[in-house]
Formats: structure tokens, sequence, C-alpha cells
């Protein structure tokens, strides 16, 4: 299996060069040269576990790492999750949740970010360099590289996220680990400022060569590569084709379920839940992508105007031309605005749903006076964004991105005392405040290049 730049512009790569780049030097996205068919596979797959499951999936698109060193990267990973079933299906009745946080920092990144640690290390090991690891967060992708590279060899990391613009409990997570490789950057401006940076950081490519700069961030197809397990494995547990409610910011988890539908799994549609920032959610309404205004909401890892991953959608909305790709990305850039070209809604079964903060809460409320379960704000935005647009009777899947209790301001706030219980966690009750370490800059890429260059290995 091949990869190749959304922008076309970068000779093909192997899965193990395409890891270890990140960004393709043309400022692409990495995609898979073709997604492999699986129908015939499905059958036997129905038998497998969640472990087993991820393994075969990632073996159809890794060609240049053993087998038997594959799949013990892969089920190494999960030991760190404290749920037997990895992604537990909880059934509420008029919707399903996946719960996706159960790994050590209790979000969905997990998933992605414990595997990607591994594959990291294993490619260090047989090379003998040392990765830098630069990475913008607005929440949750941060504490989860960082637990995923945490004091491995060869690996040092560099997270930027918007200081002020992170939960308390999220800011603590990152900041109170005390591994030397470990740097956290708080940076005096909006995640999207941070994106930029790191952006441009790796478009330097006389920057990013010398310093061996790498991107755990959801351009790293590898990421994507990861979270593809669990939408598979809900649809072969799924009598009729699911239906998926997805709170997303930076388009990587949805985009995860859409390669999955490439590969021949059968989904229905997918419900694309937004907060106030709601720039996806207009797209897909209108097939108009138009910058606004960063908000700061109850759900900060959606805070969020511009979407990485998109890039990848319209690779395939496109038909896979890098040249409409480019010219659209030229023209946001330019102009903060563009369009896919026809005045029409995108289509490809994905309907955008944006939830304010009061309906959040409110949801939040109502889940657990119905139901008695507590769900973190951004989960809440997808389950109201399912309850808005079912209509065909089939039971949404909602996607649980984080525990309840990485932000138990915002879930008192919305239910009260009856949610006490769920605030709290041992992996957060261990985090010591005396212990946070991080370095505050202007939101300015010479700044963050500089402290990179002074503390990289």
């Amino acid at each position: 299996m091949r990869y190749l730049s959304t922008r076309g512009g970068t000779a093909p790569m192997s899965f193990s060069q395409a890891v270890l780049t990140g960004l393709a030097p043309d400022g692409g996205l990495l995609v898979p040269e073709r997604f492999p068919n699986v129908t015939h596979r499905l059958p036997a797959w129905r038998k497998l576990d969640y472990v087993a499951l991820a393994q075969e999936i990632f073996r159809l698109y890794v060609d240049d790492i053993g087998t038997d060193d594959l799949d013990t990267i892969v089920a190494d990973a999960f030991t760190t999750f404290d749920h037997p079933d990895i992604a537990p299906l909880v059934d509420l009745g008029d919707f399903k949740v996946l719960e996706l946080f159960h790994g050590p920092t209790l979000s969905f990144k997990d998933v992605a970010l414990q595997i990607l640690g591994r594959i990291f290390e294993h490619l260090l090991a047989q090379s003998g360099d040392h990765l830098n690891i630069v990475g913008a967060t607005s929440g949750d992708t941060g504490s989860a590289a960082i637990y995923g590279v945490r004091g491995r060899k060869n690996l040092s990391i560099f997270v930027l996220y918007p200081n002020g613009g992170t939960s308390a409990l999220q800011e603590l997570q990152m900041t109170a680990v005390p591994d030397a490789n470990v740097h956290c950057l708080a940076v005096d401006g909006s995640f999207d400022d941070c994106q930029s940076m790191l952006k441009s950081t790796f478009a330097d490519l006389d920057f990013k060569t010398r310093y061996r700069l790498g991107a755990v961030n959801s351009i790293n197809w590898a990421r994507v590569l990861a979270q593809m397990t669990y939408y598979t494995h809900v649809c072969l547990r799924s009598e009729q084709p699911a239906v998926f409610a997805v709170p997303t910011g930076n388009f990587g988890n949805i985009f995860a379920a859409i390669a999955v539908r490439e590969m021949g799994v059968p989904i229905g549609r997918f419900v694309l839940a937004t907060n106030e920032n709601d720039i996806l959610a207009r797209f897909f309404q209108t097939g108009v992508y138009r910058l606004g205004r960063v908000q700061q909401t109850i759900s900060p890892s959606m805070d969020i105007q511009v979407a990485s991953n998109l890039e990848r959608f319209l690779w395939l909305r496109f038909g896979r031309d890098p040249e409409r790709v480019k010219a659209f990305m030229a023209e946001f850039a330019r102009s903060g605005e563009a369009s896919i070209g026809d005045g029409e809604p995108t289509g490809e079964a994905i309907e955008g749903v944006a939830v304010d903060m009061a309906d959040t809460k409110a949801t939040m409320r109502r889940i657990k006076e119905r139901y008695d379960y507590v769900a973190d704000p951004h989960t809440a935005v997808g389950i109201e964004a399912a309850r808005l647009t079912r209509g065909n009777g089939t039971t949404p899947v909602c996607i649980a991105t984080a525990h309840p209790a990485k932000f138990p301001e915002a879930v008192l706030d919305a239910i009260g005392p009856d949610a006490t219980d769920a605030i709290r966690h041992p992996a957060l009750d261990r985090l010591d405040p005396a212990t946070a370490r991080r370095t505050v800059l202007p939101a300015d890429r010479e700044a963050v290049m500089a402290y990179v260059r002074d503390h990289a290995a």
C-alpha cells in the first residue's frame, strides 16, 4: 500500500514513511492509494473481538512492518484500556452510545495514540533516529499524545494549546506529566492559531528535516486508520446499515467512518454535530466553507473553525483530483471562503447540525433524568444532533468522545448534584497540580520554532 498527497505534489510513500512524515511536503494530507473492499471479509470478521479486528484492518494498510510486530503493537496498545470490550456499546433504547473513553486519558484520542506512540518507537528503534513530535490540541489530543509517547525512547513531544482555551483538567492532564521528553506550550491565541503555526512550521521543509519533526494530530494517517476499527466493530454487530452521530471539530473522527464506508462496510448515514463553531455544519448544509470567529464553549475540543481533515473528504468528493483540492484550499486560504462549486449541499449522506450551549446543557439534563446516564458536553452535542435528525427508524449510534469527569464544571452546571459521582475518576484524582510544567508563548510561529530549536533532541 502506497500513500499519496491530497494535493498531488508528493511522491508516493510507504506506510512507515507516511507515519513519520505526518503532513505531506506539498502541504497536503496523506491518503491511501486505495481503500480495499472488505465486503467478502465481513462474515469472518463478525466473529472477531475488538483487538483481532483492529489487527486485521491494520494489515490491510501496513505492508512494511512485519505482521507479528504489527499485531503485537496493536494488541499491546489496548492493554492500557480499563474496559474488556475496549469500546463498549451502551443501549439506552432510543439511541446507543459508543463509549470511547476507557483509555488512559479518558478520551477517544487514546484509541489511536496508544497505537501511534508504539509505531513511532518501533520505527525509530530500527533506524536509530530521534523524532521530535509537534502537535496542536484543542483539548484531548494533547494529553492522549503525551500519554502515548511519554518516556519512550528516541521521542520528544511539543504540544501547543490555547492558553485558557481548554478545561482545567484537560490542561492538567498535559502539564502534570513529569517525563523529560514532554513539553507543554500554552499559546496566547486560539486553537486555530496553534494549528496554523503547526502547519506553517511543517511547511518549512528545511526546519522540519533538520529537527526531525513528526506529527500526532489527525493529519497523521495512522490516527484515522486506528479509529476505523470502532466503526467497523459496530457495523458488524448491526442488523441494518448503521447511523452514526459524531461530535466533531477537526473532522478526523467522522472521516474515519467515511473511510470505513469506502471499504464497503454498510453505513446508512452520518450526523455531523458541531457546537456554535459551526463551519462544518454549514458546509454540509450549503456546500460553502466559510470561516467564522472561534467561540469558546463548554465543549472546548470542538472550538475550531478550520478543520484539517476536511481536505481528505474533499479529495474523495472531487473524485481524487488533487488540482481541485489545491484550488479549493488556495481560495479558502486567500479569502476565508470556498465552495464545492455547484451551489448545492455536499450530499454524501452527511447531515450537519449545530447545537448551542443552552441545548447542550438541556440535553445533558434530559439524558440523566430519562436514562440515568451522564454524558460529557461533547457527547451531548452528538446526542442532541441525532435527536434532531432522526427520521428513518434506525437507532442512531452516538459517539461518546470523553468521560464526563474531564468536564466537572460543565456537568455539574448542567445536571447538578446528581452528577457528583460521575465527575470523579481515579486517573484524574491522581493528578498533582504541584507538578505542572508549561511554557507560555505568543501566537507567533517564530517563537514556537525557537522553542523547538532550543529543546529538540
